[in-house]
């Protein structure tokens, strides 16, 4: 059996590694990078550190509007579907290139599956809800990471084609974790462990707007440590745009981290401060506070236990909430036991296997 998998942004990385390792020896895999995502930071480093095999094509489409770059992809993913020939197109995530490849393989009759299915912030102001309800009513099958997902699907009509397999996500962090153990922190500047706060912001809502913007940083620069704000490339431009110094107050601007770099740094903090999906769950998993910087989040399960809170329409709360006391303890495995990658693949094999 031939598994082509589509990836082309940082988080799609990460959960191809598990995806990769769990697919060797069991079925042929071949792998296409969109390059969504293309500079060292976002995308090379990633595929060398967590240990994936190099991509057998890469478009280089780069970033742009939301419909040139689909469009784009959608032409260069329709050639590698027709020349690889595979028995399934696994897609990943909320991303363009999530999209792009699933309608590239659902015109060209080829199977899809979608790992991280059901997955709903219900805001559809977010270009990634649209990706998501779209891939899911275009996949053949639909691996969910939480029951609370698969409770999504279901309510969609799409109960028949999903599958509980877990979070692939946490299979990658429990490992980091688990390779981590007993390695120093790493705080640049001389800082020590649980004296700075890490901080990442990207999203439209939070950067398209001036004023919107430049409150946010007003808040970050006034919190009680310093914030290790790792730069996304959209945070830089939009900051330039609107002529928003991030060297500010308490902020430290930083380049994006490796994964390994990132999760050492977010193990070893006071608490995390973001707007995107994947560290809100990764502070969950390493037990650190987490404040979100949304009206809503697709993990749920952060919230309810109690180690993520929303802050949005009036972010004067924002101080009070990052300094607020540390939540309860909890042993809640809401993102699986760290097997998801290879219960994907077996089902996978289940499905599409010739």
């Amino acid at each position: 059996m031939r598994i082509l998998s589509v990836v082309g942004a940082r988080p799609q990385f990460v959960k191809l590694a598990p995806i990769a390792t769990a697919i060797a020896g069991r079925a042929e895999h071949v792998i296409a990078h969109t390059g969504q995502h293309y500079d060292e930071l976002m995308s090379d480093v990633f595929f060398r550190d967590l240990g994936i095999p190099a991509p057998d094509f890469n478009l280089g489409v780069g970033s742009g509007k939301h419909g040139a770059q689909t469009a784009a992809m959608l032409t260069g993913l329709e050639e590698i579907i027709e020349k690889s020939a595979p028995d399934c197109v696994l897609v990943y995530g909320d991303t363009n290139s999530t999209l792009a490849a699933a309608l590239a393989a659902v015109k060209l009759h080829v199977p899809v599956a979608h790992l991280e299915a059901g997955l709903r912030s219900f805001n559809r102001r977010m270009p990634e809800e649209h990706n998501r309800v779209l891939t899911d009513h275009s996949a053949d099958l639909l691996l969910a990471p939480t029951a609370e997902a698969m409770s999504h699907l279901a309510h969609e009509g799409l109960a028949k084609r999903s599958v509980l397999v877990g979070d692939v996500m946490t299979d990658v962090l429990f490992k980091v974790r688990d390779s981590l153990v007993g390695a120093a922190a790493i705080p640049p500047d001389g800082l020590n462990a649980g004296d700075y706060y890490v901080s990442t912001i990207h999203r439209p809502d939070n950067t398209d707007s001036a004023d919107r913007l430049t409150a946010l940083v007003a808040e970050l620069a006034s919190l009680d440590k310093p914030v290790l704000l790792l730069a996304h490339p959209r945070l830089l431009s939009m900051a330039q745009q609107h002529g928003i110094d991030l060297h500010k107050g308490n902020i430290r601007p930083s380049a994006p981290l490796a994964y390994l770099q990132l999760i050492n740094l977010a193990r070893h903090s006071a608490g995390i401060i973001t707007d995107s999906g994947g560290l809100q769950k990764e502070a969950f998993l390493l037990r650190v506070p987490c404040t979100t910087v949304r009206p809503e989040t697709e993990w749920v399960e952060t919230v309810n236990l109690g180690w993520n809170v929303l802050v949005s329409e009036d972010l004067s709360r924002l101080a009070a909430t990052v300094r607020r006391p540390t939540p309860e303890p909890t042993a809640a495995t809401p993102y699986g036991d760290g097997h998801a990658a290879e219960r994907t693949v077996t089902t996978l094999l289940e499905h599409f296997a010739p």
